[in-house]
């Protein structure tokens, strides 16, 4: 991708201090430093015109300070990260053609490269208001993991559901007991990158969450149960995981080095 392709796009990465699966995850440490500075670092490198972090912490909002991004302080009672990003939104005064990508504030591994990736998506869009990506699927255990949310489109790239669950479901396999994947692209792994306008994210707000989006602890589901559309860029190249776990902080750890705490 060209840096002319790319349109001009702010970064907000929000970032609470609870975790009920990994609790402190923005301030554990990777590499000696915390987990945040390294997502703000990957947003930086994307070339984003604007990088904020959108927190309810004073402590994660020390942890940032003199990195180059810009810390706000949320509400602590936001349901998810894009209604922290929404408020973000509100409080610098951005305009509603304002392009804004959400980078989660646990991907301390995300390539700059699918930051901008994202922005390109949605601003190729007349029919949908936000834009995602996926990446293929060719291991069972990702397809049984509920750690790993998987997409299903329809034939022009928009999302029909995403689930913590094994979709789409091979009757003729999984059925029988037989991990395996028929390696025909079925399976694809859902990147937790969202890129959306504030005129989009101001709609999404006024819309009443609905029982799947409880039910599956994923925001996106409320876009699509109200009827609105999510196009899904996929890529070809293998793109980390975030970190969810112990085991997945483990893994980026023995990656970049670290210790387990920073205050």
């Amino acid at each position: 991708m060209t840096a002319s392709a790319v349109p001009e796009f702010k970064v907000v990465i929000p970032a609470r201090y609870g975790s009920t699966r990994l609790p402190c995850k923005p301030l554990l440490s990777i590499g000696g430093k915390p987990m945040i500075a390294h997502v703000c670092e990957r947003a930086l490198a994307s070339r984003a015109t604007e990088v904020v972090v959108a927190t309810d912490d004073e402590r994660i909002r020390r942890a940032v300070d003199g990195l180059g991004v810009h810390a706000v302080m949320t509400r602590p009672d936001h349901n998810s990260g894009t209604e922290r990003i929404a408020e973000v939104a509100d409080l610098c005064g951005w305009k509603p053609t304002d392009l804004i990508v959400n980078v989660q504030g646990d991907e301390p591994l995300i390539p700059p490269s699918a930051i901008q990736g994202v922005a390109a998506a949605l601003a190729g869009q007349s029919r949908a208001g936000m834009a995602t990506l996926a990446t293929p699927i060719d291991d069972y255990q990702d397809v049984s993991n509920p750690n790993v949310v998987k997409v299903v489109l329809d034939r022009l790239g928009y999302a029909l559901y995403f689930s913590r669950a094994p979709i789409p479901w091979d009757r003729e396999r999984f059925d029988k007991g037989i991990p395996e994947l028929t390696g025909d692209g079925a399976w694809l792994r859902h990147i937790g990158l969202y890129a959306y306008t504030v005129a989009f994210l101001r709609r999404y707000i006024d819309w009443p969450a609905s029982p799947v989006e409880a039910v599956e602890s994923l925001e996106q589901l409320r876009i699509l149960w109200n009827g609105a559309s999510i196009f899904v860029a996929c890529v070809t190249d293998a793109l980390p995981a975030g970190i969810d776990t112990e085991e997945d902080l483990q893994r980026v750890q023995r990656l970049l080095g670290g210790d387990p705490f920073v205050e």
